[in-house]
């Protein structure tokens, strides 16, 4: 069981829960302290002195006071109107991240809501009810009001209880009004009290939900990329010089000395590096601890601040106290927007380094001796292609990363009537990022593909060689999944069931 506390909340939490489907349950301590904070908010409520999304408007109606017997209308109001997302919908894992990820920050007791909204997140959670969610029209700030609202109309309700309000979910193979798969599930929803609307919606949740989500895969791509250069760079008969520890701790990058000494470990022993007898590699060989190794040190950066967000109070105000509510600005997505944009660059990176690997395995010029387009032998060129159209895909998905990683946090459009005048962009970086992230863990596929081809004919021009003992396993691992083909065969199939060997981290 995992307990929320609104403190301690890990990406590993987030990965267990949202696409492990592990168990989440409130800490005790988190809710006293979550019924103390809810105590305050409906004393603010029920007060004379103005309160902003407690006993006001929203945005630039923050100067309307309501009165206390609307504060219920005034949340619900609140969820109606801003579920207005659009595009595809969300991937079912994202959603999850982020109900966990709401329902930490509520239970920090921060937000002034009872504990029965973040056991009500928990328990859908639980019974795996998830909000359809749409995943375009957040700007980031105040959070991400769109997508978080539609959530929220799923356990949410008012007196009318109308189906036709209460958004969709998915439960048990079925996509169903809100109302109807809470019901299903056994979980009673809610009628939002003061404040609780603002807090649900609230925050760069979702943001930080696939913020979460494409650290934990970009770790895991980085370590493939180690994997297919190991592979790429045996196959090729490279240059082992460039890996030398003492080479990489003199320049002091804490990535680059890593990336250098797993590619030494998984190539310990290989009697393949260095047979060519050259000085130096091209820079996609040579150099790859040095871009890899950057993007290494980028994700530490990224890990860094998701871990930070994922357990941050960030919707407005926070209560302190009795008769303390401070407004400010904790919703912002600016930190997890210039993140994700960084990761994305960062991966970009290592998906354009691997397809420089891949067009040197299929080029016959600077392959070292492997036949053109790794057909099986020079004579099969022409009757069949080889490995011409997998480079092919390769190259068109490095092309829309750099699209995709153009950074989306540079970009600001003003909303409420100026009252919201600077923008943070970060589902939209976020998005993006998440695309580069596939984009490239199918460009590694390609090059796992690739390289184990070309050790296949390595070293059945080299029968007395033999691999390194990463190299090596790597490379039976796709073996298993794929037989060797002498000639040309629908590729696709088969660098797909590779490529789900990264995804299901079988590596």
């Amino acid at each position: 069981m995992l307990f929320i506390d609104g403190n301690s909340l890990t990406i590993a939490d987030i990965i267990a829960a949202a696409r492990h489907g592990h168990p989440v349950s409130l800490d005790p301590a988190a809710h006293q302290h979550m019924g103390t904070s809810y105590e305050w908010a409906s004393q603010m409520a029920a007060g004379d002195e103005p309160v902003y999304g407690i006993n006001t408007g929203f945005g630039i109606f923050a100067d309307q006071r309501i009165p206390p017997q609307d504060s219920a209308r005034l949340s619900r109001n609140l969820i109606l109107s801003h579920a207005v997302a659009t595009g595809p919908d969300l991937p079912a894992e994202v959603v999850r991240a982020a109900m966990l990820i709401r329902a930490n920050t509520l239970a920090a007791g921060y937000s002034g809501v009872r504990p029965l909204l973040v056991e009500t997140l928990l328990e859908m959670l639980n019974r795996r009810v998830t909000p359809v969610v749409p995943s375009q029209g957040s700007l980031g700030s105040s959070g991400d009001l769109a997508p978080l609202s539609h959530l929220a109309l799923v356990f949410s309700t008012d007196a009318a209880d109308r189906d036709e309000e209460s958004g969709y979910a998915d439960f048990q193979g079925q996509r169903l009004s809100g109302k109807a798969a809470m019901a299903a599930a056994g979980i009673p929803r809610l009628v939002l009290g003061p404040k609780e609307g603002l807090a649900a919606n609230n925050g760069a949740t979702f943001s930080a939900a696939l913020g979460a989500l494409a650290a934990h895969d970009a770790a895991y791509l980085l370590d493939t990329a180690e994997i297919t250069l190991a592979m790429s760079l045996e196959a090729m008969l490279g240059v082992s010089a460039a890996f030398d520890g003492r080479l990489h701790a003199a320049r002091r990058h804490p990535g680059q000395i890593a990336v250098a000494e797993r590619v030494r470990q998984l190539t310990q022993g290989s009697t393949l590096l260095d047979a060519a007898g050259r000085v130096q590699d091209a820079y996609s060989l040579r150099c790859a601890p040095q871009v890899q190794g950057a993007a290494r040190d980028t994700l530490v950066f990224v890990q860094d601040v998701i871990g930070r967000e994922i357990n941050a109070a960030t919707d407005n105000p926070l209560l302190f106290g009795p008769h303390e509510a401070i407004s400010g600005g904790n919703f912002h997505g600016e930190p997890v927007g210039l993140a994700l944009d960084y990761l994305a660059i960062a991966m970009s990176e290592v998906a354009a380094i691997s397809e420089r690997r891949i067009f040197r395995l299929t080029d016959s010029k600077l392959n070292t001796g492997l036949p053109p387009m790794l057909v099986d032998t020079p004579e099969a060129a022409g009757l069949n292609s080889g490995m011409m159209m997998p480079q092919y895909t390769a190259a068109s998905l490095v092309l829309e990363n750099q699209t995709l990683a153009h950074p989306d946090s540079v970009h600001s459009l003003p909303t409420s009537a100026e009252q919201e005048d600077h923008n943070a962009n970060s589902m939209t970086a976020a998005r993006h990022a998440r695309s580069v992230l596939e984009n490239t863990r199918h460009v590694l596929a390609i090059e796992l593909y690739c390289a184990a081809r070309a050790l296949d004919i390595r070293l059945r021009q080299m029968p007395d060689a033999h691999m390194g003992p990463g190299a090596s396993l790597a490379h039976r691992l796709v073996r298993q999944q794929v037989a060797y083909q002498p000639g040309d065969a629908w590729w696709g199939p088969e660098i797909e069931a590779v490529r789900k060997l990264i995804e299901i981290e079988a590596l």
